[in-house]
């Protein structure tokens, strides 16, 4: 029985159900095969799909229900190794729990979605329903939780900080301007403020949430609003305590992945993610050496991170490689120079399967680093009053990183493009659905 109402059994719960035991089923019509001797209905709820057997005198007066149709099955329990699960549903009794449902633009019975992306995300409130498309978002949900859990477990405090703030935060990006009672806000880009600040309240944080990117963009990895899943801890040494934490947490990740989505795993033939006990580590310097890039380079190009993926899979086995001292004048005016040259940063870039997944490192801590830097920049630290508060009166050194859940999740499923994986998504030409 279904453990949060005892009179409906699921889909999954059919092959530990006893042949012969009367049962009720919900969900969606997913497929009706109606032959001469014998109907099928293929029943489809939040866990799967069971399959219920017409016979014709069996068959309601109006003929089986079309598919996407809410329906109450009432059935008894029959073995049959050709159905699902083993069991099959047999004597049926339906009842209509919605009108009649429209034809969908698309055959969601079909195994794989057919159909052209824009059609997919027109019509996204249908489309999420096909197995394997709802298991993308699956994959997001179970890597939520191993997020949250991994730093629940090592001592971290879940925080929301705003998405309305009175400047740009973080970086020159653009932003969305808000009319806010008569004044201009802006859709924050990131809780990179806030939750530094709060570091010097519970020393270790973590926050899930949207931010916004007004950044005219018009490719297959970005969007002007995501899903970022930040973290933010005090007391490290340098980058490389921020790093070894990352690892910990995609690991969690996975392994969530791995116990609570086996189910979404095998509906879309996913391979998880290799990632070896310390990640692969490469210097700015030596990664565009490697790729063959100028030295004087002030970043990494999308065809760079693809060949350091290719080269990490080929010499450690790993997905994953991170890309630290990359050069200070790329980096935010928070960011810790790397103290030997401060040319460089104590900042990496994390590349999973060939694209920058997670940017992280440590952060100015000292009040008097901040007003330098803010001053080096042309701008005057009134400006920042509120957020140099916390450094003025103490804060203890500390970094974090930020994870883009749909790239995260792009990536697992080795997607073309961003947007197959994002349940509504919002770029250069989409407000709707």
């Amino acid at each position: 029985m279904s453990p949060t109402d005892p009179a409906r059994t699921l889909a999954t719960q059919l092959p530990d159900t006893p042949p012969g035991a009367r049962i009720t089923l919900m969900g969606h019509v997913h497929r009706r095969r109606e032959l001469a001797t014998v109907s099928f209905l293929i029943l489809r709820d939040r866990t799967g799909l069971a399959q219920i057997v017409f016979r014709p005198e069996q068959l309601p007066t109006v003929g089986l229900p079309g598919e996407e149709t809410v329906v109450r099955i009432e059935g008894t329990a029959t073995a049959n190794a050709h159905a699902p699960g083993g069991i099959e549903v047999t004597a049926p009794e339906i009842t209509l729990l919605s009108e009649p449902a429209r034809t969908p633009v698309v055959e969601l019975w079909r195994p794989t979605l057919d159909a052209a992306l824009p059609t997919v995300l027109d019509h996204a409130a249908v489309t999420w329903r096909h197995p394997a498309q709802r298991a993308k978002w699956e994959l997001a949900a179970a890597s939520l939780r191993g997020f949250r859990r991994t730093l629940d477990a090592e001592g971290f405090t879940e925080i929301q900080t705003p998405k309305l703030v009175d400047s740009v935060t973080e970086s020159g990006a653009n932003v969305f301007p808000v009319d806010y009672f008569g004044t201009t806000a802006y859709l924050a880009q990131s809780p990179q403020f806030f939750k530094q600040q709060l570091v010097g309240v519970f020393e270790r944080v973590y926050e899930t949430g949207p931010v916004f990117r007004a950044e005219p963009h018009d490719t297959v990895r970005h969007l002007a609003e995501y899903v970022s899943l930040d973290a933010e801890l005090g007391f490290i040494r340098d980058h490389r305590d921020v790093l070894a934490l990352l690892h910990r947490v995609l690991l969690g990740m996975i392994e969530s992945i791995r116990t609570e989505s086996g189910d979404a795993v095998a509906r879309l033939g996913l391979a998880l993610p290799a990632i070896p006990d310390e990640i692969p580590v490469i210097h700015f310097q030596d990664a565009l050496r490697r790729v063959g890039a100028p030295d004087d380079e002030p970043d990494l190009a999308p065809a760079h991170e693809r060949a350091l993926g290719e080269w990490a899979q080929q010499r450690y086995g790993s997905d994953v490689i991170a890309v630290e001292g990359y050069p200070m004048r790329k980096r935010p005016f928070y960011t810790h120079p790397q103290p030997d040259d401060p040319r460089w940063s104590n900042s990496f870039d994390l590349i999973f399967r060939g694209l920058e997944l997670v940017t992280g490192g440590q952060r100015r801590h000292r009040y008097s680093d901040y007003v330098a830097a803010i001053e080096a920049r042309g701008e005057s630290p009134h400006a920042y009053a509120s957020y140099l508060s916390a450094f003025a009166h103490g804060m203890p050194p500390h970094g974090g990183f930020a994870i883009g859940l749909e790239r995260w999740v792009s990536r697992l499923i080795e997607a073309s493009n961003i947007r197959e994986v994002t349940l509504f998504p919002r770029d250069l030409h989409r407000l709707t659905p």
